[in-house]
């Protein structure tokens, strides 16, 4: 490797350690939270015609890029990971960030890679997005299983207490900790748009399509149609969503040495490759410039990689 890459490969490394030391922590970013919401507003005079009661698409920025974006094939399956992740992001933004980062790492990798790798390099830098949309939808859903039950147990009280079933879901809104707080804000203001219930609850279960939440759905349109009392229904659909919590909890203990072998086999590769690269170039040059060294490569990439999907099938326990 030469000098120049192994440069920014370490810049690269320690900005993406300062950026990780220097965010905010959970309990700042709550707090900002709460700031935002008792903020004195600013006069109606003053504020910049801003507010629209239509819905968003979220493909562009403007309607011809929209219109464009929308016609590609996946934009609409984007379009749901970035809401479910809880970005804002437009598609147009995730489809330009995609082929920029291909663009530039196949130049990049051009220049000492042959065809065959420069292709997988591009093709894995500009899946960095929706790998990030992924990781960030996957904690957002955990977090929402976790909060979900006691915001369960808020509803059955209140509901307890006398308050509609609007009322209720307004103040769940309010009272919850996002992530889930923001769904339960949507789902209000929809239903104060005119949206039925059904739907509004419907919506709810796309953007958050977690079993726990389509158990709380369910139970608010089952006793919408036939009737009951809906506070014993949502007291047990609780203890459902604790219990599930706690057997996700025990499978992802009995799961840890498993995943941490993934990241072991995954991680021991590239790095015993960049400390040969960095101590004898030569030597590695053998790998992309023989022809047994390239079937070799390419052997060892795709035991790897069927190394890694059996690992994953083996610790992803549904529960």
């Amino acid at each position: 490797m030469s000098p120049f890459f192994f440069f920014i490969l370490l810049l690269s490394v320690s900005f993406a350690v300062l950026f990780y030391m220097g965010r905010p922590t959970k309990s700042e970013r709550a707090v900002q939270q709460h700031l935002a919401k008792i903020r004195v507003t600013e006069p109606q005079a003053a504020r910049e015609p801003e507010t629209t009661i239509l819905r968003q698409e979220g493909y562009g920025t403007n309607p011809l890029i929209s219109d464009f974006v929308r016609q590609i094939p996946g934009a609409k399956q984007t379009l749901d990971l970035v809401r479910q992740a809880g970005e804002s992001w437009p598609v147009s933004t995730v489809f330009a960030a995609a082929a920029a980062s291909m663009l530039f790492a196949g130049a990049l990798t051009s220049l000492f890679l042959p065809g065959v790798l420069t292709l997988a390099a591009a093709l894995g830098v500009g899946s960095l997005p929706y790998l990030y949309l992924a990781f960030r939808r996957g904690r957002r859903f955990r977090q929402c299983d976790r909060m979900l039950p006691d915001a369960i147990d808020l509803m059955a009280r209140a509901l307890r207490a006398g308050h509609a079933l609007a009322a209720v879901l307004e103040m769940v809104g309010e009272e919850v900790a996002e992530p889930l707080g923001s769904e339960f804000q949507k789902l209000h203001e929809e239903q104060l748009l005119g949206l039925p219930l059904r739907e509004a609850v419907m919506n709810l279960v796309e953007r958050v399509p977690r079993d726990d939440m389509r158990f709380l759905a369910t139970a608010i349109l089952l006793q919408r149609e036939t009737g009951g009392n809906l506070a014993a229904i949502l007291d047990k659909t609780a203890i459902v969503g604790r219990e599930r919590e706690r057997l996700r909890g025990q499978v992802r203990i009995f799961t840890a040495q498993g995943r941490a072998t993934a990241w072991i086999l995954s991680a021991i590769p590239l790095l015993m490759f960049s400390i040969l690269s960095t101590v004898s170039w030569k030597t590695e040059q053998y790998l992309f410039t023989d022809p047994i060294g390239r079937i070799a490569m390419y052997t060892g990439a795709i035991l790897m990689l069927c190394g890694l999907f059996l690992i994953r099938r083996i610790v992803n326990v549904k529960v």
